[in-house]
Order: C-alpha cells, then structure tokens, then sequence
C-alpha cells in the first residue's frame, strides 16, 4: 500500500491489471483535456501544494526526502517528490485510488486536481476514471467556462471508451467490449456518435446472441433526431430482421429483410451479405405471407425463377427449387435453426393454397404436382385438417378431398336472429331509462360546496 504523507489518509490501488492499457496505445484520449487544463491554468486557480512547494511559498521546505519541520519543531515522516505517484503509475506499480482521492476536496480544486491526474498518470484506466468525476463535478456548477470545457472533456471520455471497446474486440473480449461501447452512450455530443455506439452494440450483441439488445439498441438508433442516411438505414433493417428471425417471428422478419435497400452492398459484410439477406427474406416471406402479400412486396424485390413458381401455382418447380438450397442454409450461422420449421410452413402454405378455389380434388394429381406419393400426402391433409388450417374431409376410399363451404343459407339466418336479438335488447334498455327520468328516480350529481 503507497501512502500519502499529507496528513489525510493512505490511498489504496484498486485498479484491475486486467483494465490496464498504455497511453501511447490510445492517443485519442488525450485531445480534450490538454486544451481544459491550459483553460484552467489561465485563470486564477487555488495552486496545488507541489505547486506551492515549488514556488518556495512553504519557508524553510528541504526537498527530496529529508525530513519537514512543522512549527512545533516536531518532524514529519519523509515526503516523497510530487511525481512519484504517476510515476509509479505509469510504470506498472500500484495506482492512486482516485475516486478516495477526490473525496478529499471540493469545488475548483477538485476538478484541478482530477484533470491534473488525467494529464500525468500515464494509464487509461485513470484517466478515464479521473475525466468522468472531473466531468460529473463541473456539471454540479454554473462556470460557463467550465461548462464548455466539459464537451472536451465529454469527448474525450467517450474516444477513450471507445477505444477501449475497440481493443477489447479485436482480441476476442467481447462482454468486456460491450460494457465500453455501452459506456460511451453517456458522453455522445452528436447524433453520429450516438448511431456509431448503437451500431457497436448491436455488432457486438449479435455476435454474443444477445438479441434483445439488439432490438432496443435498433430503436435507440431510429430515434435520433438527425435523418439517417440509406447505407445506415439498411444496417438497421438487417440487424432488426436476425433479431425477429432469432425470436421467430418470421413474418415481421421478412419485412425488415425486403425493406433493406440495395444500397447496403458491401457495406455491412462484417455481419451479413447481400445474399443473405435475400435468402433470409425470401423463406420468411415464404412461410409466413399470404399470396396478395408475396405478389405485392416481394415479387417486385426478387424474381429469382425459384421462389416465384409459388405465385405461378408452380408448387413442384418452387419445392424441388427450396430442396436444392437446403444443404447449404443448414450450415447458415443464423438460418440453421429455423430450416426444418420455415420448409414446414412453406410445404404447408402451398398445401392449403392449391386446395382453396375447388370443391373436390383428387389425390392422386395432388400428389403428382407436389412430388410425393398419395399416403404421405393424405397424412399431411389430415393434419392441417385437425389444425383447423382446411375446411375439408377426406375421401379415404376414392381418394378425394372435399371442401366443406359453409351453408350461406343457414349463416344468414342465423345473423339475422341475433341482430333481432340485440335489437330487442337495445329497444329494452331505451324503455327502462325513458321511465326512470318520468318518475325522476335518477339521481343527480352532488353539488360540489
């Protein structure tokens, strides 16, 4: 433990190895608080006792290590030179524990000292720990200077997280990139840094699986004042589309993928490609859009001769079409999971859409036009017959599906029955309060004194 010989207190180190990275590594962080401390140094501040030291204001002070006459005579430990702590610091000993530091002044002279730490410590961690209370100190007080001095002071808060984050992703640290890239949220000054941070997160969140934060940070983005422009406005759409696509909800997916822009290009291949994005948005459309919504949104995206064979009626062209992409969409990082369910719903899509304009269809050209046999088939309608997916029976004998069409007959009387019904009650219920204001029995509302 490094002691303090001021007569205050001893400052223990409490700054991991771990969160240690030099200065020269991250020259950014030193761009604000050079020009705040010449700002500073220019008004009449409360001097520092080195600084007093140095002026010979102390009579009779030996310097170096030799003992310090008090005005009893009686001598003081040693006194260590005003530079050994930072010192110490930079080179790899044990560090000031600043926030103990700080909460031994007040007022001026504690943002003096704090950024007087950041300058001279020589470790990051310091500094930013130092800027941060400068900052949170000079915001308590109404000195415009100050006040403007802290943007710089902001900034180069929020370079330093930055580059912390930066150098944490690029060797593998990705929760310990999050926490920095989320840090510098407090210290963004402009509508570019605050998109350039949910742009970080959401990276480093897809990365981790974490797809809630990439959902709020999407939203946080979209929510900036500044309009964004199309490059970036394509990014969000992606990042949105694998955040539902992880959920599984497919059909809110597939609009975000269509609505990505051609002018991602090549912009975004640190998380997802171009054909990605197609492929993902066109089995999620697929499995999840109606006919009237595929051939308004997506034919007009994507006339790749594949898929479009669904809105052709071209159900074994488009089948034998998905079966071919399957081998390498089960070896998709983000797709895998959801192949079996997303074929599923697709075979069962194009299943209800073949039968929905005839009232009784054979089999065996089912069959034939979905490449199967009639058994497997027949298993496959009973299913969705069950799900309540087909209004139809099965002729197992003959081999024959008839539709089961509502009596329109029958469905209008039985609206018209209840329409009388809620009318009589209506009429009822008019009667009863036409009798009670006759009889004056509703009671009014109590005059307020």
């Amino acid at each position: 433990m490094d002691t303090v010989s001021d007569g205050r207190m001893s400052l223990t180190a409490r700054v991991s190895k771990s969160s240690i990275v030099h200065r020269s590594q991250h020259p950014a962080i030193l761009l604000g608080f050079r020009e705040a401390i010449v700002s500073w140094n220019s008004r009449g501040r409360v001097k520092t006792r080195e600084e007093t030291m140095d002026e010979g204001l102390v009579v009779g002070a030996p310097m170096g290590h030799e003992a310090m006459c008090s005005n009893g005579g009686a001598v003081d430990e040693p006194r260590r030179p005003p530079t050994s702590r930072a010192g110490k610091g930079a080179a790899g000993g044990e560090l000031m524990d600043v926030e103990a530091y700080a909460a031994l002044y007040t007022g001026r002279t504690k943002v003096a000292r704090l950024l007087f730490i950041a300058e001279r410590c020589g470790n990051e961690a310091m500094q930013l720990e130092a800027l941060r209370m400068a900052h949170d100190e000079i915001k308590k007080g109404e000195d415009s200077h100050l006040l403007r001095e802290t943007n710089l002071i902001k900034e180069s808060i929020r370079m330093g997280f930055n580059d912390l984050a930066d150098f944490f992703y690029d060797h593998g640290q990705l929760g310990d990139a999050l926490k920095n890239y989320v840090r510098t949220r407090d210290y963004c000054t402009t509508s570019k840094h605050l998109i350039h941070m949910c742009l970080s997160v959401i990276l480093v969140s897809i990365e981790l699986g974490q797809f809630m934060h990439v959902s709020n940070y999407v939203s946080k983005a979209e929510q900036t004042p500044e309009q964004l422009d199309l490059v970036t406005h394509s990014k969000l759409r992606c990042a949105a589309g694998l955040a539902y696509l992880e959920t599984k909800k497919y059909k809110l997916a597939a609009r975000k993928f269509l609505e990505t822009g051609p002018e991602l290009g090549n912009n975004y291949t640190d998380m997802i490609a171009s054909q990605d994005v197609a492929i993902y948005g066109g089995l999620c459309a697929l499995a999840s859009f109606d006919r009237t919504e595929l051939k308004g949104k997506w034919q007009r995206r994507d006339s790749s001769p594949g898929p479009c064979n669904i809105l052709l009626n071209r159900y074994a062209s488009c089948l034998e079409y998905l079966e071919k992409l399957k081998p390498n969409v089960l070896l998709d990082i983000h797709l895998h999971d959801h192949v079996e369910t997303l074929y599923t719903e697709i075979r069962h899509k194009a299943i209800i859409q073949y039968t929905h304009p005839f009232i009784s269809v054979d089999l065996h050209m089912m069959a034939g036009a979905f490449k199967t046999n009639v058994a497997g088939l027949e298993k496959e309608l009973e299913a969705l017959i069950t799900d309540n997916q087909i209004q139809a029976r099965i002729d197992s004998h003959n081999k024959i599906l008839y539709a089961r069409h509502a009596d329109q007959r029958n469905a209008t009387f039985q609206r018209a029955l209840q329409t009388g019904v809620e009318f009589e009650r209506d009429v009822r219920a008019v009667l009863v309060r036409a009798n009670l204001i006759k009889q004056e029995s509703i009671l009014k509302a109590a005059k307020k004194p």
